[in-house]
């Protein structure tokens, strides 16, 4: 088996070496009594770039156990793995690096390639991708198709389907390596957006389509909840694993040094609209704490989040008394 050293020297351009050792004994959170509530995990370390100022791998790592232990009540950091795929499944990643410099943490996605390994995933049935090629290497994945190792590609050069799909709003086509994957893994990034306010889990699967441009108009309501209805992609994005360590309150979804800050913190779940409103609280606070207007007031509200939840989509929940938010500092 591929260590996570290998790992990262191959794949990963410019991460530092993870070590294999947590520094952080885990203990699961206990969940919500009401089975009726979505489940939604936070986990931060203050100590999160010591020595800094990049966030150390090996903390990445213990940070991303911690949060899926917690999340499924595991006892060890293999098990949670084992309830979100199945061997000879084909695991895409889809990160989110229209951003470059804030896009999902490099040792993060090597110890999600590694724990899926431990899983009993092929390295060569994991995929790591995102719309853009130049996007990506910037990001700092290097592109690569090795056989029998993790594949970095995007879906511009891996293509489309030829044959559109529609919901609602939404008439796309989607990349073949959404179709082709059996299990999909949402990694998107903690971001302010210039229309749509906030963009986290549903928006990033603009990212799997072809014309995302087409989908901006009316702070992107209701085009985020139908494109997230399509099957394949409603169906197939089994989990979320949400990077906060920097996050951008302001300016997004570029990176805008100005207004980032660091949350150093992931969140995760599978419930993506519950995702997505906790993720839009954390935004306004964070807003209201420099003295900006709320969302609302900015005209850039969130709306499609209560669409996403309305009855014609029921994609998950946004009533804060419905999701079991469970929050934990390791440091």
């Amino acid at each position: 088996m591929q260590n996570r050293r290998e790992f990262v020297k191959e794949v990963v351009v410019g991460a530092a070496v993870l070590k294999t050792a947590s520094p952080f004994a885990l203990g699961a959170a206990k969940p919500s009594s009401s089975g009726a509530k979505s489940k939604v995990v936070i986990v931060r370390d203050a100590k999160l770039r010591t020595p800094g100022p990049a966030p150390d791998p090996a903390r990445v790592a213990a940070l991303l156990d911690h949060a899926m232990q917690a999340y499924f009540g595991a006892k060890n950091p293999v098990d949670p793995w084992k309830r979100i795929v199945r061997p000879g499944q084909r695991v895409s990643l889809k990160v989110n690096t229209l951003g470059r410099a804030l896009s999902p943490n490099v040792a993060l996605v090597a110890a999600i390639c590694e724990r899926l390994q431990q899983a009993g995933i092929k390295l060569g049935d994991i995929t790591v991708w995102d719309r853009s090629s130049r996007d990506m290497q910037s990001a700092g994945f290097k592109l690569s198709s090795t056989p029998g190792a993790v594949r970095f590609v995007a879906s511009d050069t891996a293509g489309y389907e030829d044959a559109p799909t529609s919901f609602g709003a939404v008439t796309t086509h989607l990349a073949k390596i959404l179709t082709e994957s059996d299990v999909m893994l949402n990694l998107p990034v903690l971001k302010n957006h210039s229309l749509a306010g906030v963009t986290m889990a549903m928006k990033n699967m603009y990212g799997v389509i072809n014309n995302p441009n087409a989908m901006h108009g009316t702070n992107c309501n209701p085009y985020i909840a139908d494109l997230n209805m399509i099957p394949q992609i409603r169906q197939k994005m089994k989990f979320i694993i949400g990077d906060m360590m920097t996050a951008v309150y302001e300016g997004g979804p570029g990176y805008k040094p100005e207004f980032a800050w660091n949350e150093n913190g992931i969140i995760v779940g599978e419930d993506r609209v519950a995702i997505d409103q906790t993720c839009a609280g954390i935004i306004e606070r964070k807003r209201a704490e420099k003295g900006l207007p709320t969302l609302e007031q900015k005209n850039t509200p969130t709306h499609y989040i209560a669409t996403a939840a309305d009855a014609q989509h029921a994609l998950g929940t946004n009533d804060p008394t419905r999701i079991a938010l469970i929050e934990h500092n390791i440091a």
